[in-house]
């Protein structure tokens, strides 16, 4: 319809100045549509038409279509790691692992997802000797910072009876400067997997339960900095948690919080490589000693001997999308 218009309009215009010539310095400058120009009459020349170019449209802009994100996003990592330490003890006998995962998450903070390790020694229930979380929660903005709430199922595939456990957690994190904070709480609401079902390592050794059936909670806090040091690829990091829970073993020999209550800190460093890759390395302790885990032995140890809470330094690559 524009184009008819426009069509319209210079032929109107054609006829004008055929029947009504206009001095040069009369004529008034047009500038919509298609222009018609105009000059004094001339024996020796005809009126002379120039039609205006329309500019390109960029349609992506006009629609905004770049500002516009998906809705939702999946992202990941795999990793490779000297030691698989979850909150300080190790889980694969101070062995190597190898760990992935990946997230689908949703513009409204919604997100779902899964990770896995495998294991060994203490962190073992047999069957695949390995661990794999499934997750789901919702981030949201509080103030400058973001609330991060969810849940964690722990599970241990073709393993023993009686082995995963569900974990509730909530994450407030911000940034100060450079620095950025992240504070958090996780509880395990009474469960057979995380009962105290062997008092002492002997008894589980011997398969003599003290109290069968029994169902315990666990409590987790944990406070975490990094810093990102400016216009370098390198940023220092640091942990700090604290357990309470299950001072004996679980019905499968194990406990994730080993003698009941105790501390575990980390402190290391990343490096961005290259966009997607990072190198990593952390000091890793606990301040659980050998005499005061001495009860839980033969289960809470290497497989080799020797503890699997002192402190060690752990390697890391990692790739993510």
């Amino acid at each position: 319809m524009l184009i008819r218009f426009a069509s319209a309009a210079s032929a109107v215009a054609f006829a004008t100045c055929l029947t009504t010539p206009a001095l040069a310095d009369e004529a008034e400058a047009v500038s919509m549509g298609p222009t018609l120009e105009t000059a004094a009459p001339d024996a020796d020349s005809a009126p002379k038409f120039g039609l205006r170019a329309i500019e390109p449209v960029d349609l992506a802009t006009a629609s905004h279509v770049e500002d516009a994100e998906p809705a939702i996003t999946v992202s990941g990592s795999a990793t490779l790691v000297s030691d698989y330490r979850f909150r300080g003890v190790s889980q694969t006998d101070e062995g190597m692992a190898i760990q992935g995962g990946f997230t689908v998450s949703h513009a409204s903070g919604f997100y779902v997802g899964t990770w896995g390790s495998n294991l060994s020694g203490w962190g073992t229930f047999g069957g695949a000797n390995m661990e794999l979380d499934i997750y789901a929660g919702f981030a949201f903005p509080v103030g400058e910072g973001t609330l991060d709430t969810g849940v964690t199922w722990f599970m241990y595939p073709s393993g023993a009876d009686t082995t995963d456990f569900a974990e509730l957690y909530a994450k407030l994190s911000g940034d100060i400067g450079p620095v950025s904070l992240t504070a958090g709480i996780a509880y395990a609401p009474s469960q057979e997997a995380l009962g105290n079902v062997f008092a002492t390592g002997a008894a589980a050794a011997a398969g003599i339960p003290t109290d069968p059936g029994d169902k315990e909670d666990n409590l987790y806090l944990s406070g975490d900095a990094v810093y990102g040091i400016p216009d370098t690829p390198l940023s220092v990091k640091a942990h700090l948690g604290y357990s309470d829970g299950n001072p004996g073993l679980g019905p499968n020999g194990t406990s994730i919080a080993p003698t009941g209550t105790y501390l575990d800190w980390l402190i290391g460093a990343d490096f961005e490589a290259t966009p997607g890759l990072t190198l990593s390395v952390a000091y890793v302790d606990t301040d659980i000693s050998n005499t005061e885990s001495a009860y839980l032995l033969p289960n809470f140890a290497k497989l080799a001997g020797g503890s699997i809470a002192d402190a060690t330094v752990v390697f890391s690559v990692t790739a993510s999308f």
